[in-house]
């Protein structure tokens, strides 16, 4: 497994270990508890959608059947369809250029990532 994917993988660990502690819990609380950025968050939120362990209610995330597939699955499709002309981009063109905010790219990003689709450096930041 490559380092972006085993980033992505131990980020979404970790907001899983969360929710299944502490139950349902916002956004704010899930980046406090596991020292996530925000983008580290969003990209896991994106892995464990793919994976269908996580549901959105409001501004609540909770463990459970997805219910965010067309969102971040819509998005991940633009994203790839992108990324299948140039694989040099940076999260903030891949936002311009497919019309979708960052954080969002970051959740789509996450999507690929566990579908193996996403091999280059385009989701790590640095803190």
């Amino acid at each position: 497994m490559n380092e972006v994917l085993k980033m992505i993988g131990n980020n979404a660990g970790k907001i899983w270990r969360v929710l299944d502690r502490d139950g349902p819990q916002v956004r704010s609380k899930i980046l406090e508890k596991t020292n996530l950025t925000e983008d580290e968050f969003y990209g896991a939120i994106g892995w464990l959608a793919r994976e269908n362990k996580i549901r959105k209610e409001k501004r609540t995330y909770t463990l459970g059947e997805t219910n965010l597939t067309e969102k971040i699955g819509t998005d991940a499709g633009k994203i790839w369809r992108i990324l299948g002309t140039r694989t040099d981009m940076d999260v903030s063109s891949i936002a311009r250029l497919s019309n979708i905010k960052k954080q969002d790219c970051y959740s789509a990003l996450g999507w690929l990532a566990r579908e193996g689709k996403i091999t280059a450096k385009i989701m790590v930041r640095k803190k």
